[in-house]
């Protein structure tokens, strides 16, 4: 009955975050109900009910593992930083992680067969943020967090750092037409993401997911302006 009311409670706390931003400023003239979003929903259940445990047992298993690496001099280092920097520090580490294991999930066979599930979406939207498959979320949770595992950052700030890019993720798949205006290089936006999902460029383009400085320094970035 818990696990009901806390699946529950996740659903309509996302619908009514961004439902009202898909509704007030779309990007695309769509239905808030539209064909996939049943399938969009039952991964998001997925997610939720069972796969969620075991990614977080898994990067508990990293945490512990980490500490039996010889990192300690570099830990105390971090542990002396102020937390901004210790949150800057993370942040940029795990932006260039999660580009490159992204790119790497779309030219890599193995990585792209669960990969190309999420990009089986013919419309986006915040809950297709949630079509993605098992192996493919453990992947990339892993890759986001372990620069900050492994810099012994705070499992709070770790845990805080998780759920803001997990917010993150879905508002760039949202329908939402929002730009951020003179923080568009430091922050992206959906409709830069809505360019690496659409099937012409067959998803060569805007691979970062918070920062579009990684697809500007590595030649990726893309954006017409419209």
């Amino acid at each position: 009955m818990t696990l009901l009311l806390e699946v529950g409670a996740t659903v309509l706390l996302l619908a009514v975050l961004y439902a009202p931003l898909e509704r007030a400023f779309p990007a695309h003239r769509q239905g808030a109900w539209r064909a996939g979003s049943s399938t969009d929903l039952f991964f998001l259940l997925g997610q939720l009910v069972l796969w969620t445990a075991p990614v977080v047992a898994a990067l508990t298993w990293f945490v512990h593992a980490s500490e039996q690496l010889p990192l300690a001099g570099l830990r105390a280092s971090v542990d002396a930083w102020p937390l901004w920097a210790q949150i800057g520090s993370a942040v940029g580490l795990c932006d260039v992680s999660i580009y490159w294991a992204h790119r790497w999930s779309h030219r890599n066979r193995f990585l792209w067969r669960f990969h190309r599930v999420h990009h089986t979406a013919e419309r986006l939207d915040f809950l297709a943020a949630y079509r993605e498959h098992p192996f493919d979320n453990l992947f990339t949770r892993t890759v986001e967090n372990l620069p900050a595992i492994l810099l012994g950052i705070p499992l709070h700030v770790l845990a805080g750092f998780a759920v803001f890019r997990g917010l993150w993720a879905v508002y760039i798949h949202s329908n939402v037409a929002l730009e951020p205006g003179p923080l568009r290089m430091l922050l992206g936006s959906p409709r830069l993401h809505h360019w690496h999902h659409e099937r012409t460029h067959h998803a060569r383009v805007n691979f970062a997911n918070l920062s579009p400085l990684m697809d500007v320094l590595f030649g990726t970035y893309h954006d017409p302006g419209h």
